[in-house]
C-alpha cells in the first residue's frame, strides 16, 4: 500500500494556541552547561522547533543550535564544548520569523564592546519598523528573528555603560517578552512592562538561574527566589545582583493562559500553583455549568487538573477515558486511504470500557478552530457514549493574540463565528459551556485588572498600530484599547 509521510506539526495544528518560547540562564557555576540542557529539557512544552545554549567562560563564547527537540540536539560531547560557568538557553516555537537553524536562538554576537548573546520569549510587536529603520541605516541582518533587533539597537547605543545600553533599548520595544541577555561577566534578565510573559528567579547554591517556569528549578535543584517584576532588568555579576526598574509605573497583565493551557502544573508563576488553578477552573465550571451525568472525562494533559476538579465538585466519577500516546515522533506515516480522524487517533484513544452507555463530560482546555473538538466528540460517541457534554476551562477563544503565541487568523476561531449555542450544535455535543471571566479569576486567585485576556476579550494591553510583523500578519485590526 502506498503511504504518506507527514511532519508531526500537521497532526499539532489542532484547537490550541501553540506555546511560544522558554529561557533559562545560569551564572557562575561549574556545570553551567549541563543545568541549561537540563532546564530546556524540563521547559520543552514550551517550544518544539529548535533549541540552542551559549556559554561564556568571560573571554570566549561557546554556541550550539539545532532544529528539534532539545534531547535530539544536545549530546554529552557537545555539552562539553560549550565550557564556561555562564549560560543562557532557549527553546523555540517560532511566532516571529521563519522557521530554521538561522532563527535559532540564542544569537550571539561581537560587537564594539565584546561579546553578547540574546535569547527571549515573546513577541516585540514594532520589531517591523525597528527593522526597516535599522536597515535604512546600514544595519545587516542574518535571521530574520524580532529579538535580533534588540541586538542591534544595543550596538548602535552611545551610552557608556551595558546596563544603560541594554536599557535605553529595551525602552523603544512594544510587545510582550522575556529577556536575557549574557555578555562576558553578567546575565541579565529583563520583562515587559506589562509583564505579558514568565519570568522567575531563582538559586542553586552560590549561583543564580533565570528560568520561565519554576518547574526547570526543580529538576536541576534550585530554589525559587522570585518573579522577575514587569518592567524590572536584574543584573548579576559576581557577588552582586542589581535590580533597575525601567519604567516609572509599570502595568501589570501577566497572560491568563498561562494558567490555562501553557505552563506546566507543577510550575508556579506569579505566585499561583497552575495545576491549582487548573483544577479550580474546573470546580467553577461544575458550579456554573452543572449537568446529569455519569462519568466525567478529562482531553489530556491540560484538561485533566480542570477534570479533577469539576468530578469533585459535581460528586462525579473521573475517569482517564481517553489516553493519550506521549511518544509520537516527528513524523508519522499515514495509510493513503486515510483512517478516519486519524490525526487525533494518533494521539489520543478513547478507553470504551469505561466509557460506553455513559453520559460523559468532556473537559478540555479551548477550543480555537473546532476541529479537534468534533473529532473528539465523534470519537467519544463511537466508543458508545450516551451523551457528550464539552465543558471547556476558559472564556470562548475569540481573538488571536500579538505577544508570542502562535494563533489562527480571526476568521479561523469557532467563537468568533458562533455563539456557543451553535458551536453545540457544529460540534455535535449535548451541550457546551466555557468557564466564565468572574468564574476564571476566582479560580487563578487575582483581579482580572493584572492579567491578559485579550484571546478571549479582544481588550489588548499594547496598543497595534501596523499588523505587519510575520506574527501579526494574522490579525486584521489595529488598535482595540
Amino acid at each position: 500500500m502506498d503511504t504518506m509521510q507527514h511532519d508531526l506539526s500537521e497532526i499539532e495544528s489542532d484547537d490550541h494556541f501553540h506555546d511560544e518560547c522558554g529561557v533559562f540562564g545560569v551564572f557562575e557555576h561549574p556545570e553551567a552547561a549541563n543545568l541549561t540542557y537540563l532546564g530546556l529539557y524540563a521547559q520543552q512544552h514550551r517550544g518544539q522547533e529548535s533549541a540552542g545554549i551559549v556559554s561564556t567562560d568571560g573571554h570566549n563564547f561557546n554556541s550550539h543550535r539545532g532544529v528539534g527537540l532539545v534531547a535530539d540536539i544536545f549530546q554529552k560531547s557537545t555539552i562539553k564544548k560549550l565550557k564556561g560557568e555562564r549560560c543562557i538557553g532557549h527553546v523555540r516555537y517560532s511566532t516571529s520569523g521563519e522557521s530554521g537553524l538561522r532563527n535559532c536562538q540564542p544569537f550571539s554576537y561581537e560587537y564594539a564592546h565584546g561579546g553578547i548573546a540574546m535569547c527571549h520569549n515573546g513577541n516585540i510587536v514594532n520589531a517591523p519598523e525597528l527593522r526597516r529603520e535599522l536597515e535604512n541605516t546600514g544595519s545587516i541582518f542574518q535571521s530574520t528573528s524580532d529579538t535580533e533587533v534588540l541586538i542591534h539597537l544595543v550596538a548602535r547605543s552611545r551610552a557608556d555603560t551595558m546596563r544603560e545600553r541594554l536599557a535605553e533599548a529595551v525602552k523603544r520595544l512594544n510587545g510582550g517578552f522575556s529577556l536575557l541577555v549574557l555578555v562576558e561577566k553578567r546575565l541579565v534578565g529583563v520583562r515587559d512592562k506589562h509583564g505579558l510573559r514568565p519570568l522567575v528567579l531563582g538559586k542553586l547554591g552560590d549561583a543564580w538561574v533565570l528560568s520561565s517556569e519554576t518547574c526547570a528549578f526543580d529538576l536541576v535543584g534550585a530554589t525559587y527566589v522570585r518573579d522577575v517584576e514587569p518592567g524590572e532588568m536584574v543584573i548579576i555579576e559576581e557577588n552582586s545582583i542589581e535590580s533597575i526598574k525601567l519604567f516609572d509605573k509599570p502595568e501589570p497583565r501577566f497572560c491568563v493562559f498561562e494558567y490555562v493551557y501553557f505552563a506546566r502544573p507543577d510550575s508556579t508563576l506569579e505566585g499561583i500553583n497552575v495545576y491549582q488553578a487548573r483544577y479550580r477552573i474546573g470546580e467553577e465550571l461544575a458550579r456554573e455549568a452543572p449537568v446529569d451525568a455519569d462519568i466525567v472525562v478529562p482531553v489530556p494533559d491540560s484538561g485533566t487538573p480542570p477534570a479533577m476538579g469539576y468530578a469533585e465538585a459535581a460528586g462525579l466519577p473521573f475517569q482517564m477515558g481517553l489516553i493519550r500516546n506521549h511518544y509520537i515522533g516527528r513524523t508519522f506515516i499515514e495509510p493513503k486511504q486515510s483512517i478516519r480522524n486519524f490525526g487525533v487517533k494518533l494521539k489520543l484513544n478513547p478507553n470504551r470500557e469505561l466509557i460506553e452507555g455513559k453520559r460523559v463530560v468532556l473537559v478540555d482546555d479551548s477550543i480555537v478552530r473546532g476541529t479537534t473538538s468534533r473529532k473528539l466528540v465523534e470519537m467519544v460517541r463511537r466508543a458508545g457514549a450516551k451523551e457528550v457534554h464539552l465543558r471547556i476551562s476558559s472564556p470562548p477563544t475569540k481573538h488571536s493574540c500579538y505577544y508570542g503565541i502562535d494563533t489562527p487568523d480571526e476568521d479561523q476561531l469557532m467563537a468568533n463565528k458562533m455563539d456557543p449555542a451553535e458551536m453545540c450544535q457544529a460540534l455535535d455535543a449535548d451541550s457546551l459551556a466555557f468557564v466564565s471571566f468572574d468564574g476564571l479569576y476566582r479560580a487563578v486567585g487575582k483581579p482580572r485588572s493584572v492579567h491578559c485576556d485579550a484571546c478571549f476579550s479582544g481588550n489588548y494591553p499594547v496598543s497595534i498600530e501596523t499588523p505587519s510583523s510575520p506574527q501579526l500578519s494574522l490579525l486584521h485590526f489595529v488598535n482595540r484599547n
